[in-house]
C-alpha cells in the first residue's frame, strides 16, 4: 500500500485559500514521500469549493514525481469536450502522471446548475468515458453516441499517451460492472465502504473483470476521501465528526467514527491495517484542520504501526500502483 493526499479543497476551519498554502502543503506532503496528490470536483457544495483542476494544475511545479489523480472529475457536469481539454494540458505538463477518475458525482445541485437532468447521469457516463478515449486518441474512431459525439473534433494537443481512466464507484453491482466494462482502475469512497464491504466489492470486481478479459491482479485499486485527524483528544475527535464532517457529508457521526481516521494514531492504523488486508493498493487521506501538522502526524506516527505491523496477508495483497512511466 502507498498514501496520497488530497488537495484541501473545502473550506473546513475558515482560511483563506491562497496559491503558497497550496504550494507549502503539496511540498510537505511530497517531501514526506506520499506518493499522489489528488483534487476532487464539485460546482457547489455545502461549505465554499476551491475548483479542483484549477488547483491541481496551480501546484504542478510542487509535485516532483507524485502521482496526479481526479478523485472524481464530473464530465458529465462538466462536458467531455472542455474536461478532456483541460486534463490533456495537466497531463501534458506533468510529464503523463495524470490519473483520470471519474464518476458521475452523487450531488443533484451540480446538475441542476449545470442544466442537466439528474436521471440521466449514468448513460451519460458511460458516454463520456468512451468521449474522453475518443478524443485523447490522435488516431482511431471518434465517438459517438446519444448524447455526445467527438466526429469532427480534433483536440490539440494529444497527451503522449491517453491518461488510464478510472472508475469511481461505491460497491454496488452495476457500479463494479461499470468499472469492470469501462475502467483502468477503480475509486472507492471511505465514507462509504468497510475494509469488509471493500475486500467482498473487489471479490465481485475480479468477477466481472475475468468476464471482460482482464486480470484482476493488474487491475489498480485505492479508497479517497479519508478524512483525517490524528489526536489523541477524545473531545477534539469528537469536535470534528460532530461539527465538521457530519453535518459535511450527511452521515451520523457513530459511522464516521468507525469510518474515518479521527482519533489516536493507534486507531487510524488498525483501520489502515485492515484496508491493506483487504487489497486496497492506495490510501489517499483529506486532512481536516492544521492540515500541515496533520500530513507530519500522520507520515511521522500512524505509517510507522502500519509498517511494524507484520501481516501474512499482507505479503498477498496486490501490489502498489503501478507508474505508466
Amino acid at each position: 500500500m502507498d498514501y496520497g493526499v488530497h488537495l484541501p479543497l473545502i473550506d473546513l476551519d475558515g482560511r483563506p485559500w491562497s496559491l503558497q498554502r497550496l504550494l507549502e502543503y503539496v511540498e510537505t506532503a511530497e517531501g514526506l514521500g506520499f506518493e499522489a496528490v489528488c483534487a476532487n470536483d464539485h460546482l457547489v457544495f455545502s461549505r465554499p469549493w476551491l475548483d479542483g483542476h484549477t488547483a491541481l494544475a496551480a501546484v504542478l511545479a510542487a509535485t516532483g514525481k507524485m502521482d496526479l489523480m481526479t478523485t472524481v472529475a464530473l464530465p458529465v457536469v462538466r462536458g467531455p469536450v472542455a474536461l478532456a481539454k483541460s486534463l490533456a494540458a495537466i497531463d501534458i505538463l506533468s510529464g503523463s502522471r495524470l490519473i483520470v477518475g471519474v464518476g458521475p458525482g452523487s450531488s443533484v445541485r451540480d446538475y441542476a446548475a449545470a442544466g442537466i437532468p439528474f436521471e440521466e447521469r449514468w448513460k451519460r457516463l458511460d458516454e463520456a468515458v468512451g468521449a474522453l478515449r475518443a478524443l485523447w486518441r490522435e488516431d482511431g474512431s471518434p465517438f459517438k453516441g446519444e448524447f455526445y459525439s467527438t466526429e469532427g473534433i480534433v483536440l490539440e494537443p494529444h497527451p503522449a499517451q491517453p491518461p488510464p481512466i478510472w472508475i469511481g464507484s461505491w460497491g454496488s453491482e452495476a457500479g463494479l460492472r461499470r468499472t469492470a466494462r469501462l475502467g483502468d482502475g477503480w475509486l472507492a469512497s471511505a465514507y462509504n465502504t468497510t475494509p469488509e464491504a471493500f475486500a467482498d466489492a473487489r471479490r465481485r470486481l475480479g468477477e466481472h473483470l475475468r468476464a471482460a478479459g482482464k486480470d484482476p491482479d493488474r487491475f489498480p485499486s485505492a479508497v479517497a476521501t479519508m478524512f483525517l485527524h490524528v489526536t489523541e483528544d477524545r473531545a477534539t475527535a469528537q469536535r470534528i465528526v460532530r461539527d465538521v464532517l457530519s453535518p459535511m457529508l450527511g452521515r451520523p457521526e457513530i459511522e464516521l467514527h468507525q469510518l474515518l481516521l479521527v482519533g489516536p494514531a493507534e486507531e487510524c492504523a488498525e483501520k489502515i491495517i485492515a484496508y491493506r488486508e483487504a487489497g486496497v493498493r492506495r490510501l489517499l487521506i483529506w486532512p481536516v484542520e492544521d492540515e500541515l501538522r496533520q500530513l507530519t502526524a500522520f507520515w511521522e506516527w500512524v505509517v510507522p504501526l502500519v509498517r511494524a505491523h507484520d501481516s501474512p496477508d499482507a505479503a498477498t495483497a496486490p501490489a502498489r500502483i503501478e507508474r505508466r512511466r
